[in-house]
């Protein structure tokens, strides 16, 4: 399964009259620019996870997940940079060797990448954080103006942090709602999730693209009607939902794939880095990842509520 290719316009080409080929290091001091790693949380791993300083980086490709099947897409369309949202080795790693241990699938990914010169850099809560990030690309798909953060970062001014809240412009049903998200989102098992009265009315907007269920406080206190993340776990999502009963039945949930959600920032990613290396006078391609790498392949017996 594959979702749409939805690389910037003109399929990420560089302009005529850039022709200088940026080097790794180059290449992370934009991003550091456009993602910096002071916004990640404490626990992340951000930056480069391998790649030499001086090797010289043509070609770019975005993705959620560094799993085999993207690195194996790295090395078909001949990428010299795999960006991911999600690290590689956010929980450590005391081996990379490719076989025979528990980290083999970590270690066969490193191996792939090392052995055709391609770089591996995680872009993840940092991205998260920055302005016109996973968030906020998650937003303006949706319709929602106005967007802010949920939780602003520490020092990090009014636009950043993690979340966004804001207002459609003109209010919707729930049903409605939940059926515009699964028209932007990619098809995933799971599909879409919801938890409200379907034809409750919708305006404010509350999103956090990967796992949000965290932040309810936050969302409650920006009065929002509904909140779209992913990953909500049972206990957490049902003392959401009892809490709204015994007031206004507000904020509706509305949870997609984990990757499903962190997908839709990727081409705004990637137009944003291409555009930054070449305003530093520097050509490059940038190409988003057409892999689904959401885990599950089937779904037995879904439905609505009996």
């Amino acid at each position: 399964m594959t979702v749409p290719d939805h690389s910037p316009p003109g399929g990420g080409s560089v302009s005529e009259n850039r022709s200088d080929t940026p080097t790794l290091a180059q290449v992370l001091t934009v991003i550091e620019r456009l993602w910096p790693a002071s916004l990640a949380e404490s626990w992340d791993a951000v930056g480069p996870v391998v790649g030499r300083p001086e090797a010289p980086v043509r070609r770019i490709l975005f993705a959620v997940d560094p799993v085999q099947a993207v690195a194996d897409e790295a090395v078909e369309r001949g990428a010299d940079l795999l960006l991911t949202h999600h690290p590689l080795l956010l929980r450590g790693a005391t081996s990379v060797a490719a076989g025979g241990h528990a980290g083999a699938a970590k270690g066969a990914v490193v191996h792939t990448l090392i052995e055709r010169s391609i770089g591996l850099v995680a872009a993840h809560t940092n991205a998260d954080a920055a302005v016109g990030g996973v968030s906020d690309a998650v937003a303006r798909r949706l319709g929602v103006t106005g967007a802010r953060p949920l939780v602003p970062s520490a020092g990090g001014g009014d636009a950043q942090g993690i979340g966004r809240v804001g207002e459609l412009e003109s209010p919707v049903s729930l049903r409605a709602f939940a059926e515009r998200v699964a028209g932007v989102v990619p098809a995933t098992v799971g599909g879409v999730r919801v938890a409200g009265d379907p034809d409750a009315e919708v305006r404010r907007v509350a999103v956090c693209g990967g796992a949000g269920d965290g932040l309810f406080d936050a969302v409650r206190a920006a009065d929002a009607d509904v909140y779209v993340t992913s990953d909500l776990r049972h206990h957490p999502a049902s003392e959401a939902r009892e809490t709204a009963l015994v007031g206004d039945g507000r904020p509706a949930l509305v949870d997609v794939a984990h990757f499903a959600s962190e997908w839709l920032w990727l081409a705004d990613g990637a137009h944003a880095l291409r555009e930054a290396l070449e305003a530093d006078g520097f050509a490059v391609e940038t190409v988003v990842s057409t892999r689904v790498t959401d885990p599950w392949d089937l779904l037995v017996g879904g439905g609505g509520r009996p």
